[in-house]
Order: structure tokens, then sequence, then C-alpha cells
């Protein structure tokens, strides 16, 4: 019963998210070009929440669980398990006052209204995963930006998303070029669970009434740890921890 009245209510909610893309798209390029990065981050926040109110048609809540303070001004490589792309929406809105960038794949840099656009213009990198030497040249002036402004980095080291919410085990590659190359970040460990469950029918019709959360670990500043191998460990195990068995 649940998976037929999934049918109805992802036209709705497929209504609802090309919409918001559609609308967010020049809210985007007029913010950038008339206002400046501050505005297009601003509109991007918003454009986030926005689509998790076009989950809400679906009966997918959001719960984020942040028990420590982190400062603003800080350069962050936030490290998270991967389930789904409706990952992303919540930790851009729920941190965003980190000003939350990411590493995605180049052919997320075009053909997606405000998506797109957003990767290509917001901060992000664009990597071509059939170029390995330059992807990690990519990600080194993307961990570069990173400290500079003092921004948010997001990288999901299973590099691809889990189909039922099991861990793949970590590739440490990225995240050691990002922890090098920002040195004084923190490392903030997050686990996400059930987003899996919005595509457990798969693309359509999608799954009702996920209950999608974010537990934000205790940060770790990188630098003081010498074997940046052993970090890793220990912030996947962070991560895998609170991850949901069912």
């Amino acid at each position: 019963m649940q998976k037929i009245l999934a049918y109805p209510l992802t036209i709705l909610y497929f209504i609802c998210f090309g919409l918001t893309l559609v609308i967010f798209h020049p809210i985007q390029w007029f913010c950038k070009n008339v206002f400046g990065y501050q505005a297009h981050k601003i509109s991007v926040d918003w454009l986030q929440f926005f689509i998790m109110r076009s989950l809400n048609v679906l009966g997918t809540t959001f719960y984020f669980t942040n028990p420590y303070t982190v400062e603003k001004d800080t350069p962050l490589i936030i490290v998270a398990n991967h389930q789904s792309m409706y990952d992303i929406p919540p930790l851009i809105w729920y941190m965003r006052k980190h000003h939350v960038k990411f590493i995605s794949k180049k052919e997320l840099g075009k053909g997606i209204p405000s998506v797109s656009y957003n990767l290509r213009h917001g901060g992000s990198v664009l990597i071509n995963r059939k170029d390995a030497l330059g992807s990690i040249k990519a990600i080194e002036d993307f961990a570069q930006r990173i400290e500079k402004n003092k921004w948010a980095a997001v990288i999901f080291p299973e590099g691809t998303r889990s189909r039922d919410g099991k861990p793949k085990k970590f590739k440490t590659k990225g995240l050691l070029t990002m922890i090098k190359h920002a040195p004084n970040a923190l490392i903030v460990p997050v686990t996400i669970n059930n987003s899996w469950k919005t595509l457990k029918y798969g693309k359509f019709p999608m799954g009702l009434g996920a209950n999608i959360s974010f537990l934000v670990h205790k940060p770790i500043q990188a630098k003081q740890y010498e074997d940046k191998l052993e970090l890793i460990r220990i912030v996947e195990a962070q991560v895998i921890s609170s991850i949901d068995s069912e």
C-alpha cells in the first residue's frame, strides 16, 4: 500500500523539486552577478531549505544533532558516510555558517538548474574521476581555498553512496590530500542515517517517511596527529559507530 501511495506523492515531489531548482537558478545568477559571493551563498542556503521542504511531501523528516560548538572562521573538513544525494541539502543548511563546499564529479557541473550553477560558481570543486592526477591537483587547490577562506569542505570518503545504508570502506587518497593542504582544518566526523531509504524503490517511486538523521561527532584538530592514516582510521571508526544496522 505504501508503494502505491508513493507514486502520486513522488510526482508531486518532482513538481516541487523541479520548480525549486528552476526558480532559484535566476535568483542565484542575480545574487552572484549583482551583489557578489555573500548574497549568492545566502541564495544557495535557502535553495537547500526549500529542497528539504519539497522532500517533506514524501513524509521525509530531518534531524540534525550537533552537541559541539564549532566557531566560525575556522576551516573544516566534514567527513561523512554517503547514502544519497539528499545527504547534501541538510549539510549545507544546518552548517551554513561555515560556508559548506563539496568535491563533486564534473558531470554534475552542467545540465541541472541551480545545482550545476552552484557547483561551478559557489566555491566547490568538480573533478574528473577518469583523470586521477588532475583530480588530486584539483583537490589540492580546493583544500588551499578552504584553508584560506576558512570554509568547510565536505568529503564522502566511501567514494560512492551506499544503497542499503551499510558503510563502505573509506578511500584515503582524497582525504589525505585535503588534510595535507588544509593543515589547520578541524576534522568534523558526521554520521548520516536513513537517507538511502528515499531511494529504496529506486528513483521512481521514491521511498516515503524516511527519518534522515545527522550526528556530528567531536571535532578533531588534524595537526595534532603526525600519522594521518591513523587519524583517518579514528574518524572512520567514529562515523561508522553510529550508523544504524537496520
